[in-house]
């Protein structure tokens, strides 16, 4: 249906285009200007390319909305997949730092310490909360 819809879409794209520029140019844009025969006349606003356009413009939004719905409709997922979750390791709390301690420097550390502590290996490093 979706593949139908879609064909469907390109063809009145495609019909869309061409009797926009089969229309005739006003020199002044969106109609404003020109001859009394243009786009704000009664005699311009019953032509047939401009009715036309209206009719395949209308067609092209609605058929564009109805694309999107029932694609989100048919791409949306019905559950979560868990599969692949690893379980956090049990971690045990550190000591809050205590007065002027670098919070970021690590437990080993302190403000009065030079050397930064060395990076825990891969296996180490607690899952954030």
């Amino acid at each position: 249906m979706f593949t139908f819809l879609l064909v469907v879409q390109a063809i009145i794209a495609a019909l869309l285009v061409a009797v926009i520029l089969m229309q005739k140019s006003e020199g002044g844009g969106l109609g404003v200007g020109g001859s009394p025969a243009g786009l704000m006349s009664a005699r311009g606003a019953a032509d047939f390319l401009t009715r036309s356009t209206t009719v395949l413009a209308t067609i092209f939004v609605t058929l564009s909305i109805v694309m999107a719905v029932i694609a989100s409709v048919r791409h949306a997922p019905s559950d979560i997949d868990t599969s692949l979750v690893k379980q956090a390791p049990a971690t045990q709390n550190a000591p809050a730092p205590a007065g002027n301690a670098d919070p970021l420097a690590g437990a080993a550390s302190n403000a009065a310490s030079a050397t930064p502590s060395a990076p825990a290996a891969n296996g180490a490093v607690p899952f954030a909360n």
